[in-house]
């Protein structure tokens, strides 16, 4: 089949895998954070004080979209929101302690997940490939 060779289908396919890690990973670990939820508690942690459209910006969410995974991380209580003391119409998310320990306990996960994402490849493909990747979503 064509469509197997082409670049759409198999970035579909290693999101596909990349998601699969992460969950199996994670259920292992006996923690309940999806891939989106990681990266929105990654860059709340990063940049103190976005609101939820910045969140969404800095991980390439849309924004009609974050409002629920920010509610589940409300649930879990490892994030707080409050109105902007710029902008009353703005919502500020920062980190809880139990987000920050919930953090603390994700990343040594997630980071030694990452050779699991790319099975099959060298430690210099691996590099290359996301070299390849930054620059294709950078331009």
């Amino acid at each position: 089949m064509e469509a197997l060779n082409m670049p759409g289908h198999l970035i579909r396919r290693l999101n596909q895998l990349s998601t699969q890690v992460f969950a199996s990973r994670m259920q292992a670990a006996g923690i309940d954070v999806t891939p989106v939820q990681f990266a929105a508690l990654d860059a709340i942690r990063t940049t103190p004080g976005l609101d939820q459209a910045g969140i969404a910006a800095m991980i390439a969410y849309d924004r009609a979209t974050i409002g629920g995974v920010i509610e589940r991380l409300l649930q879990k209580g490892y994030i707080e929101r409050a109105v902007s003391d710029r902008d009353r119409r703005a919502r500020v998310i920062t980190m809880t302690e139990a987000g920050q320990a919930a953090y603390a306990q994700i990343l040594p996960i997630v980071r030694d997940l990452q050779s699991d994402i790319l099975p099959g490849l060298s430690e210099d493909e691996s590099r290359l490939l996301l070299s390849l990747m930054k620059k294709v979503v950078n331009a």
